[in-house]
Parts: C-alpha cells; structure tokens; sequence
C-alpha cells in the first residue's frame, strides 16, 4: 500500500532552470506559494483550478501537502568543534 501523501508530494519539483528553483507544481511555472497564496487569501480550490486549467485538483493538494510537511521542519544549530 503506498502512502497517498507520498504519492502527492511526488507532483512537487524543483529545478534550478524553473522559477529559479522554487517548489512548483510537476515543472511547470506554477509555484507552491502561488497555489498556498490563493487559497490563503480566500480563492476556493475550484478558483484555482479555473485561474489555471491546466492544473489538476491533485496539484492543489500537493502543494497544500508539500507546505504542510515544510513547516514542521526545524531549523538546528550548527555545533562547530
């Protein structure tokens, strides 16, 4: 059985030649942030998927998926010798 959230995260790319290496939605030029910042402000995910069609419902959920994984990362402290 494979993890569905894993399954979305693999939508998530980076590549320096793309939107200067930001997370973006299977190559394209649509970032995370872009998809996060539009439902944040209130756009509905059916606003999204209409503002850019070629994206699929999945996209939205991984970019939901990719930005709530990133913030339970913890910065730590280097300890220098």
């Amino acid at each position: 059985m494979t993890d569905p959230t894993a399954e979305l995260l693999r939508r998530i790319t980076r590549d320096p030649h793309v939107m200067g290496g930001r997370p973006c939605i299977r190559g394209m030029r649509v970032t995370v942030g872009t998809v996060v910042g539009l439902l944040a402000s209130g756009r509905t995910e059916d606003a999204v998927l209409a503002a850019y069609p070629y994206l699929e419902r999945d996209d939205v959920r991984a970019a939901l998926a990719y930005a709530a994984w990133r913030s339970e990362e913890m910065d730590l402290p280097l300890v220098r010798p």
